[in-house]
């Protein structure tokens, strides 16, 4: 089946896991069957099966993302994304839900994954002027933890862990 590996990435963190998926496609299935990959594109579309890759942009994937995805018909389709709050599963679930919203119906999901992913050096800033202005703030001190514990992701664990989707996804699909 031939496949196209399509990645929008705005810091590097989805590419980092497209770059794992093309390695685990290329293992499982061969370079031979990848016929794209790369940022979204009609050429994606002559594949069967296309994973899709994205940044998390309130709360849904990002425009270039939203764009193609409203284009598929009749592809298996393999969604994961970094999102830079939170790891908590819930949240990727919602966000998640908004991704596949966004595809028509006449496809099929077959897998997801998402895991966590650093943020900007700009966003620590926003965050520590908004701390300096309210150093009470609850919420605010938890922003600036997040983006701490988010520093270190994708890491190993996040890789493997989208491996393991990957390979499932191959063998139901």
């Amino acid at each position: 089946m031939k496949t196209s590996v399509v990645v929008s990435s705005r810091t590097g963190n989805t590419a980092l896991l497209a770059e794992q998926v093309r390695h685990v496609l290329e293992e499982e299935t061969g370079a031979k069957n990848c016929l794209y990959y790369g940022a979204p594109n009609i050429r994606a579309l002559e594949a069967e099966r296309i994973f899709v890759g994205f940044w998390t942009d309130k709360g849904s994937c990002d425009e270039a993302v939203a764009d193609f995805l409203g284009k598929l018909s009749g592809k298996k389709v393999f969604l994961f994304g970094t999102a830079g709050f939170g790891g908590s599963n819930e949240y990727f679930q919602k966000i998640l839900a908004h991704v596949c919203d966004r595809i028509p119906e006449d496809n099929q999901i077959i897998g997801t994954y998402m895991c966590q992913g650093r943020m900007a050096a700009s966003v620590r800033e926003r965050y520590e002027k908004l701390a300096e202005s309210q150093p009470d703030d609850v919420h605010i001190r938890a922003m600036l933890a997040n983006y701490d514990q988010a520093l270190g992701h994708p890491d190993e664990t996040d890789l493997c862990r989208l491996t393991e989707a990957v390979e499932k996804a191959l063998k139901e699909a």
